[in-house]
């Protein structure tokens, strides 16, 4: 088993966009489960445990996901972006499904993917493009915060969003290192 704490976040976009491509030539179940997972900060469990209904009303992708999450018992209520909705009509019009079914669907028992087969996909991707950082199924959620800081959003914000309890455990968890650190000194030469 990994621990939390060592797996990183995908800090190269064009490794992120590389993965998605391979991602969808491989499985577009993959595909989905990657753009969720980056674009939504989910944990894996809550990710894993989507359903169907989650993420459609009648025909149509919802606007917004609303669920309570399994760690903390608390709801989350947030938009999808563009590309999460687009990821979900390409999957979902390649399969047939009922509300309540798993998002995402186990091939081996048609019921919800595993944390374990998750982890599998993921490794197994990163390795193909050359990633060698330590990657898990915290991944996606750690990409996802990466990305919102390297963006300019406050660090408080993301710390909201995922329920931490300081800014300093948001800013560990999404791996802004020492490295990132260094090159604020090194940048600010005044």
């Amino acid at each position: 088993m990994y621990f939390m704490e060592f797996v990183q976040p995908i800090r190269d976009l064009r490794k992120i966009e590389t993965i998605k491509k391979l991602l969808k030539q491989q499985s577009l179940r993959d595909y989905c489960l990657f753009v969720v997972g980056i674009n939504s900060g989910l944990r894996i469990s809550d990710l894993l445990k989507l359903t169907v209904s989650d993420v459609i009303e009648g025909n149509k992708i919802k606007e917004r996901i609303r669920l309570r999450e399994k760690k903390t018992n608390k709801f989350k209520d947030f938009p999808l972006s563009d590309k999460t909705k687009s990821a979900l009509k390409e999957y979902l019009k390649t399969r047939e499904y009922k509300e309540n079914e798993p998002l995402f669907i186990s091939r081996k028992n048609k019921g919800f993917l595993l944390r374990q087969q998750a982890y599998k996909i993921l490794s197994n991707v990163a390795k193909e493009v050359g990633i060698k950082d330590k990657i898990g199924t915290h991944t996606l959620r750690k990409t996802f915060g990466y990305h919102a800081y390297k963006n300019g959003y406050d660090i408080a914000i993301i710390q909201k969003l995922f329920n931490h309890s300081s800014t300093s455990v948001t800013l560990r968890y999404i791996g802004i290192t020492q490295d990132n650190i260094d090159n604020v000194y090194l940048s600010l030469d005044l």
